[in-house]
């Protein structure tokens, strides 16, 4: 019997044949396949509120309004992405309140200045930050990153559990994702980055001292996050080969990263390449490349060879044009890089023509070459109208397809 005729996507790739139209899709553009059509799809949205202003029905599905295809991922979630993944999380709640704007401390334990009665779409204010020093790692963060507790493992889906168990069954969305599997689907599992975590632990301008004046307290967090990403990918692993490990990272602004390279192989790579040999050691299909994704804002280009040399990183993610990466010349330089993002966010609020100029300039030159998912370098913003997303749209199916 041919091998292919029992491939359960699990143990062996289905054969393409049997894969879905958009699984098909994902992996040729994984494979870096020269003309292949561009995958259609979004980063996000910051701007729905307008479009629905502007008549867009808040029922609408966008997928179908936009051209966007069925996902070609399974995602597996269970450790954080913006967040550490806290089991229990913090409680939210109100610490003063100021007028306009309330003091909160919200699920990850900071202390945030927010808007009264809206909590997202926009960016906060933080003020604090759980962890201080080791004893408050200790005493208030770390327990809460138990990979033992016993509602780690009801859920496949949920990034992080907040606040009460979901109410899928597990059995029902292990099934699920299996049969998408079947249908040739890559599973990717989300974690969030070293130092995305660290950042929401103890705050960004405080993590820099932190690095130089206490490493041992960034190493034991930095160890908690390996053993909980060690057990949970483990956990899957137990029920599928795990097709990309996909890193939230965040380290750069617009100018580079904001740790060295030095200090990045001194407090974050060792921890990533562990976790990646042993997930590669686990495999239920030994034959599967593991890809390695990490997501950063700003200028990432200088980091590109630190994370392929160090963890062998095989994609990268959103190339923000206005920290002056491109993502056409990237493409040039790094000809086995996978790329998604580098659609300029704020061209979108400039009108058809310059969409059409801009476009032009990055989809062909991509498509030519392989391995690029085009999206906004990050959410959609609230300036980009209705009719301008929509010109965006019909000309990204026109030169993608």
């Amino acid at each position: 019997m041919n091998t292919n005729d029992t491939a359960d996507g699990v143990h062996q790739i289905v054969p393409r044949e049997r894969m879905a139209p958009s699984a098909k899709k994902w992996r040729d553009t994984y494979a870096l396949t020269p003309n292949a059509p561009l995958i259609q799809r979004e980063f996000g949205y910051y701007c729905l509120e307008r479009w629905y202003n502007e008549g867009l029905d808040r029922d609408a599905d966008l997928a179908e309004v936009f051209g966007y295809e069925p996902p070609g991922q399974v995602d597996l979630g269970g450790l954080g992405w913006c967040e550490a993944a806290f089991i229990p999380a913090f409680e939210e709640k109100v610490l003063e309140d100021r007028g306009e704007h309330e003091l909160i401390q919200d699920d990850a334990g900071r202390s945030v200045i927010v808007f009264k009665g809206r909590r997202s779409g926009f960016m906060p204010e933080y003020v604090d930050h759980p962890v201080h020093d080791m004893k408050t790692w200790q005493e208030n963060v770390k327990w809460r990153l138990d990979p033992q507790h016993p509602d780690r493992f009801i859920t496949l889906d949920q990034r992080r559990l907040v606040p009460s168990p979901p109410p899928r069954d597990f059995n029902q969305q292990l099934e699920k994702k299996r049969q998408d599997v079947a249908q040739g689907l890559m599973v990717r599992q989300l974690c969030i980055g070293g130092y995305m975590y660290l950042r929401s632990l103890i705050g960004p301008e405080a993590l820099l001292y932190k690095f130089h004046d206490e490493p041992e307290l960034i190493h034991d967090c930095m160890q908690t996050w390996l053993e909980l990403a060690d057990v949970v990918t483990a956990f899957h692993q137990k029920h599928f080969t795990i097709d990309e490990i996909f890193l939230g990272e965040d380290i750069c602004f617009n100018h580079g990263s904001l740790i060295s390279p030095d200090m990045m192989r001194e407090f974050l790579l060792p921890y990533y390449q562990q976790l990646i040999q042993n997930m590669k050691s686990r495999q239920l299909d030994r034959n599967r490349h593991l890809y390695v994704q990490i997501d950063t804002d700003g200028y990432s280009i200088p980091l590109i060879d630190v994370y392929r040399e160090s963890i062998g990183m095989d994609m990268m993610s959103p190339f923000e044009v206005a920290s002056g990466c491109d993502v056409v010349e990237v493409g040039r330089q790094w000809p086995s890089l996978i790329i998604s993002g580098g659609i300029d966010k704020r061209v979108l609020a400039q009108g058809p023509d310059a969409i059409d100029r801009h476009l032009e300039y990055i989809l062909p030159a991509m498509r030519k070459r392989g391995g690029y998912i085009p999206t906004c370098d990050h959410g959609v913003p609230e300036e980009v109208s209705l009719a301008d997303y929509m010109h965006y749209r019909k000309r990204s199916l026109e030169l993608g397809l």
